[in-house]
């Protein structure tokens, strides 16, 4: 059976300078290191939501005895769950953006003249 040895992994990390560089490996195992820290916060978070039987607003309750839900109807509980709570962040985050985007000058639009005038009645008022 092949494994995975000290030579095997010598190579790929030679491999892997080659392709990123040595700048670059610190970024990268930082980076992988929140991503699987991100991902075992969130499982662990999905399972003690799960444990608890916590129901979202909005969404349908759960049925009263969870042993007569099958594996893949919790799995689709499961993933509707996610795709609601992705879809209200999603639109959180695109209001956001709308607003900031609407607060910005038109090309073309800005007026130096009006902006100082405006900047020195927020100085008098404050």
């Amino acid at each position: 059976m092949m494994g995975i040895g000290f030579p095997e992994l010598m190579i790929i990390l030679v491999i892997i300078m080659i392709i990123f560089g040595a700048g670059k490996l610190p970024e990268i195992g930082s980076a992988f290191g929140r991503s699987i820290k991100n991902f075992k916060t969130s499982m662990r978070e999905a399972e003690e939501a799960e444990a608890e039987g916590q129901v979202a607003e909005g969404e349908a309750p759960v049925a009263e005895n969870e042993q007569e839900l099958s594996d893949e109807e919790k799995e689709k509980l499961a993933r509707e769950k996610a795709q609601a709570e992705g879809e209200a962040k999603d639109s959180a985050m695109r209001e956001t953006a709308e607003a900031f985007t609407s607060s910005l000058p038109r090309k073309g639009s800005y007026d130096f003249a009006k902006d100082q005038a405006d900047q020195a009645a927020k100085k008098e008022k404050a």
